[in-house]
């Protein structure tokens, strides 16, 4: 092409829409640990101790859980970042959109849980998404629903995996 067309040759690709790129000869790898790490910063918990979950067990979120109300504004952005942070990070996405469901009136127990996810995130600063060049894949798919499990609407929460993987 670049004889048919004037362009110039950046070499390999490093970042891309604010993500890390890295190539290697087994396939790509993309990230968002510069974001990550400027979360933990913006949210004043950069030197925090991590969790090994994103969210504590055996526990439901309700709308109305007997807590002060936190500050709105606050817990719309932490919500807000870690939603955009699930496009390298499928492993918080639950959490995320578990959260995005008190964007009205949360609770300081709803701005605790997301502060959870947020130290989650402090020990896995370095996850992405591996694309590996294996031409023997197979695609898998997963998908479950806990059918009318909030206990304030009854409404269901429902998600789905697909591996393309050897």
């Amino acid at each position: 092409m670049m004889q048919k067309y004037e362009m110039t040759d950046l070499g390999l690709l490093h970042h891309f829409l604010g993500m890390g790129v890295l190539q290697t000869e087994n396939g790509v790898f993309i990230h968002q640990s510069k974001y990550a790490k400027s979360l933990l910063v913006k949210f004043g918990l950069d030197d925090c101790k991590s969790v090994t979950i994103p969210l504590p067990t055996g526990e439901k979120l309700k709308k109305v859980d007997g807590s002060q109300l936190a500050d709105e504004g606050l817990f719309r952005k932490t919500v807000g970042s870690l939603l955009y942070l699930t496009a390298t990070r499928p492993n918080i996405m639950f959490a995320a959109s578990l959260l995005s469901r008190f964007m009205h009136s949360p609770t300081k127990k709803h701005m605790g849980i997301a502060k959870r996810v947020l130290r989650y995130i402090q020990g896995t600063l370095n996850y992405g998404i591996e694309f590996t060049r294996d031409m023997n894949t197979v695609l898998i798919g997963f998908c479950d629903s806990d059918w009318a499990g909030s206990e304030y609407d009854s409404r269901s929460t429902s998600g789905y995996a697909f591996s393309f993987a050897s």
